[in-house]
């Protein structure tokens, strides 16, 4: 990653978020000449300031992705761009849905223009499980955003900008995550709410996240959707975790799904297995559009990948037990 970032610009929309300073933090490290924070909140702007000093490598630029005008002028210059900006509160967008069309559908449309105008080498997309087989307002808006990215690699001309996308479950640390949720019940005394006795997640580590997004750095070529080999507990079991560690006895209160939330998270959908292949300690998603481009063997890197064999990569399956759960934490900080 030295090789690839040092001496680069890079932007990252909602940069000042959990995951935008997961990426800074960790791109630092490798000696690039900027890293630009672009995001609308100037009060998460002056706390990402306070948390990583007068370091001349930041610019702090505030704007919203909705205006083009803005995106397209902090991309001048840009080598990568990290779209992390969205809309993401499942419960606020099934009632705010215009608003969440306007940042994550319009907002990631002017992103690949901005990208284009300004002749970006690579951007890469930040989605998520649920824009897979979506039932939800958030859901369906990253699903709808990744089909822009890579049909963006399809109708660009000449244009040498590669866009691709990761897709991961909920980050463990995260704004609005579970497990700091649980553990404040727990903390507190309180009754911990559970929707569904049954349901079952992905999660995944800030670092690891930021891998998944090196790696789409590395080796996209345009268009695919990188996926990391996740496991998936049961969130009844990941409550009885939290509870054993801290002692706790705190009642779980089963409250029902709430709208638009779903059972259990897909990853990889029936119709999407037939184009992914493993590649290395991921799934890598091929573009459906690929096939129909005459004389363009675009994803050279996966020639000799294994196929991926399953139907589809559901978090209702790979599930850990409470051994297993034990293991995979005891490598975590959570």
């Amino acid at each position: 990653m030295k090789a690839i970032l040092k001496d680069k610009v890079i932007l990252i929309t909602g940069g000042t978020g959990f995951l935008g300073q997961a990426l800074a933090t960790e791109i630092l490290k490798f000696g690039p000449k900027a890293i630009r924070i672009f995001s609308r909140d100037e009060v998460k702007h002056y706390k990402f300031q306070q948390k990583f000093g007068e370091n001349k490598i930041f610019r702090n630029l505030v704007g919203d992705v909705r205006d083009y005008d803005r995106l397209k002028k902090a991309m001048r210059g840009c080598d990568i761009v990290i779209h992390t900006a969205a809309l993401k509160r499942i419960d606020m967008i099934e009632y705010n849905v215009e608003e969440s069309i306007k940042t994550n559908i319009l907002g990631t449309a002017n992103l690949v223009r901005a990208a284009l105008e300004n002749e970006v080498k690579k951007v890469v997309f930040i989605s998520t499980d649920k824009a897979c087989l979506p039932v939800n307002s958030y859901g369906a808006c990253k699903f709808v955003s990744e089909k822009i990215i890579t049909e963006s690699n399809f109708n660009k001309g000449d244009s040498k900008t590669v866009f691709t996308s990761v897709r991961y479950g909920n980050v463990i640390g995260s704004t609005g995550s579970v497990i700091p949720f649980f553990q404040k019940k727990i903390e507190d005394g309180e009754d911990v709410p559970l929707t569904d006795p049954n349901m079952t997640r992905f999660l995944i580590t800030a670092k690891e996240a930021v891998h998944l997004v090196f790696n789409a750095i590395k080796y996209s070529t345009g268009g695919e959707i990188f996926i990391p080999r996740l496991p998936s507990f049961k969130i009844s079991d990941l409550i009885g975790y939290l509870k054993n560690k801290s002692d706790a006895k705190n009642k779980i209160k089963v409250i029902g799904l709430r709208p638009g939330e779903k059972l259990h998270e897909i990853m990889i959908s029936d119709v999407e297995a037939p184009r992914t292949v493993e590649f290395h300690n991921m799934l890598v998603i091929r573009s459906e559009i690929e096939k129909y481009q005459q004389n363009q063997k675009i994803y050279h890197y996966l020639k000799n990948c294994k196929k991926f064999n399953s139907r589809e990569f559901s978090s209702e399956h790979h599930l850990l037990d409470a051994e297993g759960i034990e293991k995979f934490f005891g490598k975590r900080k959570i």
